[in-house]
């Protein structure tokens, strides 16, 4: 299938990098970001041909970074329900509340999603083995999107994360290393290895391609509204990388006219602490 990526990109420094080669970071720090030829895909893609397509997040391949489809590795992540939520909806005086329930995912969680689209790039640019730390879900997807690719995965996580995240990194092959501190040590010993061994660097927003897997969140829910914006969207937010993929795919959606309303607002929640 064609591709439709045209560089990689800095938001910070504007520095552009070959897409065909493996990056991490900018040279100054910042996260990269695949850049698409949008006014083909305009022209060459349409909403009647994405909606004939089976229901995972592949069918929007032209907003998507791979190009081989014999490298995807897909297990069916993707096109989650959007629930309404009347009771809750009638409560708050918001008759149109819905719940995207993204926990129907394989490895039960959104994680699958960047693991798919990580995943499957890493594999079509000839990596083999991969490293991230986690504190917990995200760990388990890579391992096993990892292990369904014929990928080494290699987890740092802290030893108080739950034991069912654990054991799911284990079950599907990876190399767990448990990390007497909190994620943030589990990263600096990620770095560390990375450098020793050669691993390629799949921690949050250390590679580009993660933000491009959750970005299918953004393109779902459009096309599950009908293709108009949402007023706001509310989302959970760990290290972030999701909510820059909603606001990325829905800034290429209007780009190409395929939605219509104002760009919603976007509430993010942390847990405490």
């Amino acid at each position: 299938m064609p591709s439709f990526v045209t560089h990689l990109s800095c938001p910070r420094c504007d520095l552009t990098y070959d897409a065909q080669q493996v990056h991490n970071l900018c040279a100054c720090g910042a996260p990269l970001l695949v850049e698409y030829d949008l006014d083909r895909i305009g022209r060459q893609a349409s909403k009647a041909l994405v909606a004939a397509r089976p229901p995972t997040m592949w069918r929007y391949q032209e907003f998507l970074p791979v190009s081989d489809p014999q490298q995807i590795v897909s297990l069916g992540e993707g096109f989650t329900p959007l629930l309404p939520l009347g009771n809750l909806g009638q409560r708050w005086n918001l008759p149109h509340l819905w719940l995207k329930e993204d926990g129907l995912n394989p490895t039960g969680s959104f994680k699958a999603r960047g693991a798919s689209c990580g995943v499957s790039r890493a594999r079509e640019l000839g990596v083999t083995e991969v490293a991230l730390p986690t504190a917990g879900n995200a760990g388990g997807a890579w391992a096993c999107y990892g292990a369904a690719a014929g990928l080494r995965v290699h987890v740092a996580m802290p030893k108080d994360a739950p034991l069912i995240n654990q054991l799911e990194c284990r079950m599907f092959g990876a190399e767990l290393t448990l990390v007497d501190g909190l994620i943030s040590d589990a990263g600096r010993l990620i770095a560390q290895q990375v450098q020793q061994y050669g691993w390629f660097d799949a921690s949050t927003l250390k590679e580009p391609y993660r933000i491009e897997g959750k970005k299918t969140l953004g393109l779902e829910v459009a096309e599950q509204m009908g293709w108009q914006m949402p007023d706001a969207i509310i989302y959970p937010a760990g290290g972030g990388v999701g909510i820059i993929g909603i606001w990325r795919a829905l800034q290429q959606l209007r780009q190409i006219g395929w939605v219509s309303g104002d760009l919603p607002r976007l509430i993010v929640v942390q847990a405490e602490g």
